[in-house]
């Protein structure tokens, strides 16, 4: 899967360098510069994927299932930067445009077309389960976009003769480099930083431990995201001293992973030593 799609995108990039300095077209070369970040950042993934199917062990308690979430942020950085260049290269190409041979431009976009479609492809059906993927994902959707976005650019250079849609077009493909690259930086960031994610605000579960039966107080509620796929969730709850300590913990687990998907959870359930009024 990475893998494939690895070799697809080093053998596009290739080609694109060679016919870009040809070509005299800074659209080819940027996305060349695009390109290159897409090998790394598929070789990355495909590295990092290899690390997070290690089983826990040592020190690593949770396994190695964090390294794909830097490499998620490794790749949203490196997005970032090559934006940057992008757009410094198309505003000198805008004050001096260069001849650009529409013709090459063109024929090389369509086969980037065709590669960048084999490769999400391949891609499209993991990354809805691994942020690393969704990163490579994007790099080479990103991708397909631009190229739609050059061959437009190589058609109307030949149709008019005017240079500066080049460099025009390669300020399109730098939007779409920094939306993929906001993405990535976010995603990654609230994993990192142990933000609760977005499907499970700590308020709403809160309420619905509160709802399960004896339960009558929780506090130190932490709800994290380990690595993709792995939400966690730990907290301290008291149960009616009446109640069934056990009983409340299997609920709690239960409910937590039909309606929330927590399946990793550390609960201390003990006795309230008084009644206490429902809070969190």
């Amino acid at each position: 899967m990475l893998a494939g799609a690895l070799a697809l995108i080093v053998g596009l990039l290739v080609a694109e360098i060679v016919v870009g300095l040809a070509a005299s077209s800074l659209a080819l070369l940027a996305d060349a510069g695009h390109m290159l970040t897409d090998a790394a950042a598929l070789a990355l993934a495909l590295v990092a994927a290899s690390f997070a199917r290690r089983p826990p062990g040592g020190s690593w308690t949770f396994g190695f299932r964090r390294v794909e979430i830097l490499a998620a942020l490794a790749n949203g950085i490196t997005l970032a930067l090559v934006g940057i260049w992008i757009v410094f290269e198309a505003v000198r190409r805008l004050v001096s445009p260069p001849d650009v041979d529409g013709g090459l431009v063109l024929a090389l976009a369509g086969a980037g077309i065709l590669v960048n479609l084999a490769a999400a492809a391949l891609l499209a059906g993991p990354s809805r389960n691994s942020l690393n993927i969704r990163g490579a994902f994007l790099h080479v959707t990103t991708d397909l976009a631009a190229f739609v976005g050059t061959a437009v650019a190589g058609a109307l250079i030949l149709v008019t003769g005017w240079n500066r849609f080049d460099p025009l077009a390669s300020l399109a493909v730098a939007g779409l480099i920094f939306w993929s690259s906001a993405i990535l930086l976010r995603e990654s960031s609230r994993i990192l930083l142990e933000i609760s994610p977005g499907e499970m605000p700590p308020d709403e579960v809160a309420e619905a431990m509160l709802a399960v039966p004896d339960v009558v107080e929780v506090h130190d509620l932490h709800v994290w995201t380990v690595g993709s796929g792995f939400p966690a969730l730990s907290a301290h709850v008291l149960v009616r001293p009446e109640g069934d300590c056990h009983e409340a913990r299997r609920e709690l687990a239960a409910m937590l992973a039909e309606r929330f998907g927590l399946q990793h959870t550390t609960l201390q359930v003990e006795h309230a030593r008084a009644a206490a009024p429902a809070r969190h």
